[in-house]
């Protein structure tokens, strides 16, 4: 059954040669699957995949699906196996947003203030302990934009669009498209999306920052996956530290010296913990000349000859 499923992933999403291989090695690897009713996750690995299922509505996000997303976010977060999620949406759309339908039919107020982490469209306040990577296909648009700005990382279909398309509704940014955008592509390239609202082609995305990979349409999910597979070789905590580091130098920090001190405070125990095992692997030999397929030779012993 978990051979089948990944088959059904590969062929839907993988279509270059060198995906089709990276499918045949991955589909031995332990996976369950959970089916919700509008979200599908999945264990691949080291991996969790996190599916918007809402396909017939173009993945766009309700209170329920919010609520979904910020659950199995939670438990990937908690999930000590898991080392990297990929989201994505099912049936051809990442996101085109919040539904709506559901904003048209409210009578009260609109719910603000939410639980902690949490904003309308779901994990998108969250600050995730490991690396999310998002594959974006079709429309990646409004609150949708917003969970893709939530990842660490963005593979983008050459035919995706990316845009603020919000904005001809009087709907603002609340999920942190405000905060997040200016800090990735800087406030003028910012300025032009959020306040023309025009839609922004996997090209120029890619030009400016806004997207890290631009992939063959149909294959986003695929790429996605053996992105998130390269971060999960590495040592994590040394990793980990380092995206926590940046994330602080980008959004917390009060001053140069402030982030500065907290990359040295933050990054201190990694030395003892993973740095010199590294360090002993590379006098072996190990990771010379560029190579990047060495973590597994950290815990070889070390020769006595």
């Amino acid at each position: 059954m978990a051979a089948a499923s990944f088959k059904r992933i590969c062929l839907n999403s993988f279509k270059s040669s060198c995906c089709f291989a990276n499918c045949s090695s991955l589909s031995n690897r332990k996976m369950s699957t959970q089916s919700c009713s509008f979200v599908d996750v999945e264990k691949l690995g080291k991996l969790m995949l996190i599916g918007i299922n809402r396909p017939e509505k173009k993945n766009a996000v309700n209170s329920e699906v919010a609520k979904q997303l910020v659950e199995h976010f939670n438990r990937f977060d908690d999930d000590e196996d898991s080392l990297a999620a990929v989201l994505y949406g099912k049936g051809g759309t990442f996101c085109a947003g919040y539904d709506l339908a559901a904003v048209s039919e409210q009578t009260d107020d609109l719910p603000v203030r939410l639980p902690q982490g949490q904003g309308p469209m779901g994990p998108s306040r969250m600050y995730f302990s490991k690396p999310v990577v998002a594959a974006v296909d079709g429309y990646a648009v409004a609150g949708g934009l917003e969970l893709a700005l939530m990842c660490d990382l963005r593979v983008v279909e050459e035919s995706a669009i990316m845009g603020v398309f919000c904005r001809r509704f009087g709907v603002p940014l609340i999920d942190g498209g405000t905060v997040r955008l200016p800090a990735l592509i800087g406030l003028s390239r910012a300025m032009d999306m959020m306040l023309t609202g025009r839609a922004v082609s996997a090209k120029e995305a890619f030009e400016w920052g806004l997207a890290n990979r631009i992939v063959a349409t149909g294959t986003a999910l695929g790429q996605a996956i053996n992105l998130a597979n390269s971060l999960v070789k590495f040592p994590q905590e040394c990793l980990r530290v380092d995206r926590r580091s940046a994330y602080y130098a980008t959004f917390d920090a009060k001053s140069l010296d402030d982030a500065l001190k907290f990359e040295n405070l933050n990054a201190a125990h990694v030395l003892q913990q993973e740095s010199i095992a590294g360090a002993t692997a590379f006098t072996r030999g190990v990771g010379r000349h560029g190579k990047f397929n060495l973590h597994a030779e950290f815990r070889k012993p070390t020769s006595k000859s």
